[in-house]
């Protein structure tokens, strides 16, 4: 190997550390693995489950999702409970949410704000909605 060599390959590495590639190298991969992120996690789900006071699964209670339109929240979507107190909205547009649930005769759970990363973006809500009182209709 020459001195010459040896030279050039100080100078790209010299080229290739410097801040003013790093930095926006960085920035640019950053970029690219938000983006790659978001495409796999853009299909609008929202899922979690509904209990009672007790903790035990709510079967038939009715979740309410709730959007932000500007001004105010107003009432999205509306599902049923599975057996096991699960629910799933899907195609959520919006990034500013809420969720609610009821159940007559179990009790209302307070309606909690859901604010997400991105529009569309997947999420299993880590708490449950609980739901306690007796609901009235």
């Amino acid at each position: 190997m020459s001195f010459e060599d040896d030279l050039t390959r100080s100078r790209w590495k010299r080229w290739l550390v410097n801040r003013f590639v790093v930095v926006p190298g960085s920035l640019v991969i950053l970029a690219l693995v938000w983006n790659a992120w978001i495409f796999t996690h853009n299909h609008g789900v929202i899922a979690s489950r509904v209990i009672d006071a007790s903790g035990a699964p709510v079967e038939g209670a009715e979740v309410k999702l709730w959007v932000f339109n500007f001004t105010t929240f107003a009432e999205q979507a509306s599902t049923q409970t599975k057996a096991d107190g699960t629910f799933e909205f899907t195609k959520n547009p919006s990034h500013n949410i809420q969720l609610s649930a009821k159940k007559a005769g179990v009790g209302r759970s307070p309606r909690i704000a859901v604010r997400l990363y991105f529009q569309s973006e997947d999420i299993v809500l880590k708490r449950p909605l609980q739901l306690s009182g007796a609901a009235s209709d």
